[in-house]
């Protein structure tokens, strides 16, 4: 499990007492109306099943492994915990012309995502689709982006304006990338965030632990599913 306490032993104790002096990590606490948001919790980030991230990445390049199922399993919890307290529940999945060609910077920096160059999935599975487990319900909201953050060039602010959200629950993956720019991006918004670290996947193990440690120093309060669910009053 993604503790804290298990993440700062990939600090130097240098590093540790710069965090303390500096004041860095305080708790900035849950807000009154907090949102869910799943971050590309679909196959193409996760694969088509559990299996050993060497296996999987063959035939689904941006495959997390066997990470993303763990956490597939602590989004199961939290988004029971969301709709049976009927709070918001947002998902965003990749959304992408069949010829890639609005992939853009993509495109440039992913060799395997270039048409000529992608593997077949052997999979009847959409790289974009959600995976079935936690798969959105009719009451959810999807929204397609195109580029990291779940906030650039997509109705998500317009759309927690609407709920009349305060803050975040976010979670899923990559915890490095797409994870984190929504969290930058959501703290720049002024909203509160908790971060599920447990149910956040990347396939690089190092960028998971240095993305939640930095997320938990600056833009967020990075917690254990079963943590946020005590707040709620709900349990795994």
């Amino acid at each position: 499990m993604a503790t804290l306490e298990s993440l700062y032993s990939y600090l130097t104790p240098r590093d540790r007492e710069i965090i303390e002096l500096s004041g860095y990590g305080a708790r900035m606490g849950f807000g009154a109306c907090p949102a869910l948001v799943i971050v590309d919790a679909t196959y193409g980030f996760c694969g088509d099943r559990r299996e050993p991230i060497t296996d999987s990445v063959r035939r689904w390049p941006n495959s997390c492994g066997e990470a993303s199922w763990d956490a597939i399993d602590r989004i199961r919890e939290l988004l029971a915990a969301f709709r049976a307290q009927q709070r918001p529940v947002i998902y965003t999945r990749g959304a992408y012309r069949d010829d890639k060609w609005d992939m853009g910077s993509w495109l440039w920096k992913h060799a395997r995502s270039r048409p000529q160059e992608a593997p077949l999935s052997q999979s009847d599975r959409h790289h974009d689709e959600i995976v079935e487990e936690i798969a959105p319900q009719p009451s959810d909201l999807v929204i397609g982006k195109q580029k990291p953050s779940a906030f650039f060039s997509t109705p998500l602010q317009s759309y927690l304006t609407l709920l009349g959200a305060d803050s975040l629950v976010v979670a899923g993956g990559s915890t490095s990338g797409c994870v984190r720019a929504t969290v930058v991006d959501g703290f720049s918004a002024n909203y509160r965030i908790a971060v599920a670290a447990d149910a956040c996947f990347d396939r690089l193990q190092s960028s998971h632990a240095m993305s939640l440690l930095d997320m938990h120093a600056k833009y967020a309060d990075v917690l254990d599913t079963a943590d946020i669910l005590g707040h709620f009053g709900a349990s795994a």
